[in-house]
């Protein structure tokens, strides 16, 4: 009986103490469970009390066992995103230093070019096509030629008949060896 009145002893004079936090309201709602409380009650809420303890231990550890699995998942989400930029980074840098299919022809070659765009990646198309080619500048624009032709006037005349099927953006071009060359260069043969 010793046992259980010192613990009694021990929570009724923490919840006198607490009263002074209490409104009278609550104080007094507490001391009519404290004079319900019997030996019994109590050992139930000591008990209860050291389950939710318990409970609550398991929680934090889980807790802390989620959060490194949080802190790894993000460490691999980083990298993997670092990775992609790379990548994205030298296939870029790769783009923009190599022409594309320019179909690589000694001396100089006409071409009619059809577009250049920025969102548009029409390079799948090439291998099948090989009158289908196209670069890539520095800044990522992809420009995309068609034919090869050995004489300006060829080439103009090629223009000519995109322009009458709709193809209105459509002007000719010219590259020395593969690389590409102002037009006027190519004409005045000053290279």
């Amino acid at each position: 009986m010793k046992r259980i009145f010192l613990p009694l002893a021990l929570i009724i004079s923490l919840a006198i103490s607490s009263f002074g936090q209490m409104t009278k309201e609550e104080s007094k709602e507490w001391a009519k469970k404290i004079k319900l409380l019997t030996p019994e009650s109590y050992k139930q809420l000591v008990e209860e009390k050291d389950a939710l303890s318990t409970e609550v231990l398991k929680l934090k550890q889980e807790n802390e066992v989620l959060k490194a699995q949080v802190t790894d998942l993000n460490t691999k989400l980083k990298a993997a995103q670092a990775a992609q930029e790379e990548r994205q980074q030298a296939a870029a840098s790769a783009a923009a230093n190599v022409p594309v299919n320019t179909m690589a022809a000694k001396g100089i070659v006409y071409k009619v070019q059809i577009g250049a765009f920025k969102n548009k990646d029409l390079s799948k198309y090439f291998d099948n096509n090989k009158n289908f080619s196209g670069e890539v500048d520095a800044d990522g624009t992809k420009k995309y030629t068609l034919g090869a032709f050995a004489t300006y006037w060829e080439a103009d005349n090629f223009k000519k008949y995109l322009r009458e099927m709709g193809v209105s953006d459509a002007w000719v071009v010219a590259y020395k060896d593969g690389k590409r060359i102002e037009l006027k260069d190519a004409l005045e043969g000053t290279l």
